[in-house]
């Protein structure tokens, strides 16, 4: 029986080989992109979810209501982790981690850079980052021990065992390979190429008490048994003992197999992340399939006439109904299959490019058991869904009605037809209107001004003897011509490294806990940067040796702090008295889809990470780093020179979006490809079926563009119903994403208005070529059995 049903459905197949090629062409489109997205889903869902005990491993943030709204933030201070460990028998491992920071290892006269982090001897038991040679529990036990990736230790060694060999960290302190990792996962937000132990740290002096500093992420793994809610009110009061100056602030403890996923926080309340864009992007993937899947119901059901007597005939030869459901059903799942077979080829050919577009190795896993099960299920479900309808509506026909030749198709208003094409267009009406609402918010954002001149600036970070030889550098790059300005920083002029609440000035409310942004300068950061100057002058230190301790704000600092003269007034931080002596215009300095945030740049009194230079517009840029490169040579010979270019830093600010709109833009041309599949298909049969009624009105002297009209009109309607219906729910949809971004786009009605007429002309000119090949043959051809 079930051979009967495979050779019958082939043999329906090879016989309408249009109809054949339009339903497996728009199944394998469907479940190609299904495919694609579910991919990069599977790979997102599985972020640092590899870890063994990972239910018991928690990160470490803060919260703090200011001013009524609560701050969630996962940077800690540096000596949370010993009080956590010395009050909280419950935790049973816990480590700090230091930023991610770039080291130069030598080797004799090899030298490679790299980047790594230092960390307590816990953080390998904690984590499931396997160990290819060493032991876990004494790795990191030595104060100048280091633990590298196999990568690096290829790199660095070669084919030789690095187990006990020497290295230098950036030309100062020697180490021995204590063990050797496997690479880390490509599903890990962890990067770091090796491990140094947290004594180091306090070796180097940079260790510090201060509850105020929050700079390190901090990990725990609690024992077996606790209860995590208890715990959790436990220790949210553990700042009272330790920290004077916030002893309200509370410790809250979050899931990290959470953080990849849903850690963005909004007054308190777990608002969502990532999974927001995963949850629309698997809602695409079903809304494709179920696309291709209705125009294999579509076109089922249009074949009904052809398929009536067939169906007749069966039922009088004594074929029960649920046979006939059977054969259908047969037939949907051989397509189903074919299609799946054509959009596994399909995707072999297509994801390395798919990769690049959203920056993820993805592959298919041809070793899993659970990948050619799912592929099954897929291919199952697609047939099932895809011919459930039609089995079910063709069975139903009447063997009398049908062989008497009187049988008539439905005609009323509404059919299940017709609710499956405006279903199709109004999905893609709803991604053209995205696509071009997050086009809009790109360019917005991209073309907004960000009150500094990026173009041929540069930085590079102070590593080995950069900081020490700042003055010699800095002359010899000014006297080469290769930069006009220079200046050194605390952070790149792209990012924020630091914030407090702690800034005092006079009248200022007790109870104001704004966070205001600090970056350092030493001298000329306004004209190096090319910021714009409202008020008062620059930092100079050689002109004015007091500017150590002066201060520059934007104008949202002079707004929050309310002077309405501030050249001259005095703010408070860390003990130090700072002057004012300049006000800049607002800047963009963290995210340019948010708001400007209030910024104090205080003077040379502070720390330096970063140099700044502008490169000189009389010289090429290729020149110019040439002169800059030279010079490092000379005074930081044992490190390779390393820059950034500060518009590509700016640039990347916008991957995640850009990727969005990318992947939008894609998924709706084949949204609207498989739906014009499927309408082209609708249409082919429609002429056909009223072949005989052109002819006559032909005969009668009816019009090319009458007739063209006449068949067009219908569908037209359809996708008028659609536009209807899509753009309530695209505006919706949209306002609601644009929430997101301080600094945002506003919807305007011609975006909707594009996005009908453009879905009108595409589904009119589908419709078209059919109904005008109709309208051009000769009815001679279609009336002579009449």
């Amino acid at each position: 029986m079930f051979k009967n049903y495979i050779k019958v459905a082939w043999r329906n197949l090879i016989r309408n080989k249009s109809f054949s090629v339009l339903n497996i062409v728009g199944l394998s489109m469907g479940l190609t992109v299904f495919t694609l997205i579910v991919l990069w889903i599977n790979f997102e869902l599985g972020f640092d979810r590899f870890h063994e005990n990972q239910e018991r491993i928690y990160e470490v943030n803060n919260q703090y209501d200011v001013e009524g709204e609560i701050w969630t933030w996962n940077s800690t201070p540096k000596a949370m982790a010993p009080a956590i460990k010395k009050d909280y028998p419950e935790v049973e491992r816990i480590s700090r981690y230091f930023y991610d920071t770039p080291f130069l290892f030598s080797v004799d006269e090899k030298r490679i850079k790299a980047t790594g982090t230092i960390v307590d001897p816990d953080f390998l038991n904690i984590f499931s980052f396997p160990l290819a040679k060493g032991n876990i529990e004494s790795v990191l036990g030595d104060v100048n021990s280091v633990v590298i990736t196999e990568t690096l230790a290829e790199k660095i060694f070669g084919e030789k065992d690095p187990i006990g060999e020497l290295v230098k960290i950036d030309n100062s302190d020697s180490f021995k390979v204590t063990g050797v990792l496997k690479d880390l996962p490509n599903n890990t937000d962890f990067t770091f190429e090796f491990l140094v132990p947290w004594d180091y740290l306090i070796q180097k002096d940079w260790d510090d008490d201060n509850w105020g500093n929050n700079s390190v992420a901090t990990y725990v793994k609690l024992k077996e048994g606790v209860d995590f809610a208890q715990f959790s009110a436990k220790i949210k009061t553990l700042r009272e003992n330790y920290d004077k100056d916030s002893p309200d602030m509370e410790t809250l403890l979050y899931p990290y197999s959470r953080t990849y996923l849903y850690a963005e926080f909004e007054n308190g309340k777990e608002i969502g992340g990532r999974i927001d864009s995963i949850r629309i992007f698997g809602i695409i993937a079903a809304i494709i399939l179920l696309i291709a899947c209705i125009n294999f119901m579509n076109l089922s059901t249009a074949r009904s006439e052809k398929r009536a007597k067939e169906v007749g005939v069966r039922k009088v030869l004594g074929a029960p109904k649920k046979y006939l459901i059977y054969q259908f059903l047969g037939e949907s799942m051989l397509i189903s299959t074919i299609a799946a077979v054509l959009a596994f080829f399909a995707v072999l050919i297509i994801l390395p490019f798919f990769n690049n577009l959203v920056d993820k190795d993805l592959s298919l896993d041809f070793t899993s058991k659970w990948f050619w099960l799912s592929s099954l299920g897929i291919v199952f479900f697609t047939g099932l869904l895809a011919g459930s309808y039609p089995a079910l509506y063709l069975s139903a026909f009447k063997a009398s009605t049908v062989l008497k030749g009187t049988f008539q198709k439905g005609n009323t208003l509404i059919t299940p037809r017709k609710i499956l094409v405006v279903i199709q267009f109004s999905v893609a009406i709803i991604l053209i209107t995205a696509t071009m609402i997050i086009k809009q918010q790109l360019d917005k954002v991209q073309n907004r001004q960000l009150g500094y001149a990026k173009d041929k600036l540069i930085y590079t970070s102070f590593e080995g003897d950069i900081e020490k030889n700042y003055g010699l550098i800095r002359a010899e790059l000014l006297k080469s011509g290769a930069a006009t300005s220079i200046t050194k920083t605390s952070s790149p002029i792209t990012e924020s490294w630091s914030n407090t609440w702690g800034f005092k000035w006079e009248g200022k409310n007790e109870n104001d806990k704004t966070i205001v942004l600090r970056m350092i300068s030493d001298e000329a950061i306004v004209k190096t940067i090319g910021l714009e100057l409202v008020a008062g002058r620059d930092l100079n230190l050689q002109k004015f040796p007091t500017d150590s301790t002066a201060a520059i704000l934007n104008e949202s600092a002079v707004a929050l702090m309310g002077f309405k003269d501030p050249i001259g007034q005095i703010i408070k931080d860390n003990g130090i008295d700072w002057h004012v002596i300049g006000v800049v215009k607002d800047f963009v300095f963290n995210s340019p889809f948010q708001k400007i945030e209030p910024l104090v740049i205080e003077g040379a009194k502070g720390w330096f990470n970063v140099m700044h230079m502008k490169l000189n517009n009389a010289n090429t840029t290729s020149d110019n780093l040439a002169l800059v490169e030279n010079v490092f040579k000379t005074y930081n010979p044992e490190y390779p020179f390393n820059f950034e270019f500060v518009d590509d830093e700016y640039a990347k600010k916008f991957s995640d979006q850009q990727i969005t709109g990318k992947l939008a833009g894609l998924f709706t041309l084949l949204t609207i490809l498989i739906s014009c599949l499927g309408l082209f298909g609708l249409a082919s049969y429609m002429a056909e079926n009223r072949i005989k009624e052109v002819g006559i009105r032909k005969v009668l002297g009816a019009s090319v563009g009458t007739i063209v009209t006449l068949l067009s009109k219908d569908f037209l309607k359809l996708v008028g119903l659609s536009i209807l219906i899509a753009i309530p729910i695209s505006w919706y949809y949209m306002s609601n994403w644009l929430e997101d971004f301080a600094f945002r786009v506003s919807i305007s009605w011609w975006v909707f208005v594009i996005a009908g007429v453009l879905t009108l002309i595409i589904a009119l000119v589908t419709v078209s070529f059919q109904a005008i090949k109709a309208a051009k043959a000769n009815p001679v051809k279609s009336l002579r059995t009449e």
